[in-house]
């Protein structure tokens, strides 16, 4: 998320909020680095948006779920059409499901009337990852224990969307106003 900021902030004009959803249990103790929850409306008042989850099973995490559930009112008011938005996921096996995390994360945008923001095979980090990433959207492959971090490849596609879905976004406010 940081590494899609970073790409987001490249481009004059748009700034980046990083935001987390809810969590479906009860924390037990705040720390001074909890980050701030996603509201509907950070996401009424977005001018373009990217969503990552880690993958559970090939799917989106059940919060992220709740979270997309909690949007009708948005769906009714048509607050995201023409929005630009992108995807990211992480996941603890090496073939546990990425893609297939990332397309169901989009199925909810894609009612919303958003406008899907992948990467393009001119990201020459496509073809020479060794651990994530595909046209989809960036991923990576953390291990059983989390302990792998992004490597330099996949923080440039990771920033790759972020700049993409940010002109896009400013493209389309142009276009609209």
């Amino acid at each position: 998320a940081r590494h899609i900021a970073r790409g987001v902030e490249c481009v004059q004009g748009i700034q980046a909020r990083v935001r987390t959803v809810p969590s479906l249990a009860s924390p037990t103790s705040e720390s001074a680095d909890t980050p701030i929850v996603a509201t509907q409306e950070d996401l009424k008042g977005c001018a373009g948006l990217v969503v990552g989850s880690p993958t559970r099973f090939g799917n989106m995490a059940a919060p992220m779920k709740q979270f997309f559930d909690d949007t009708s009112a948005l769906w009714m008011q048509g607050s995201l059409i023409d929005k630009p938005a992108g995807l990211f996921t992480s996941t603890s096996s090496l073939h546990g499901g990425q893609e297939s995390t990332l397309l169901s994360m989009m199925l909810p945008l894609m009612h919303h009337g958003m406008v899907m923001v992948g990467l393009p095979y001119s990201e020459s980090g496509l073809t020479q990852t060794t651990a994530g990433g595909t046209p989809y959207g960036p991923t990576h492959w953390s291990g059983a224990t989390n302990n792998r971090a992004l490597d330099d490849t996949e923080a440039q596609l990771c920033r790759a969307l972020g700049q993409r879905v940010a002109k896009l976004a400013l493209a389309l406010e142009e276009k609209s106003s």
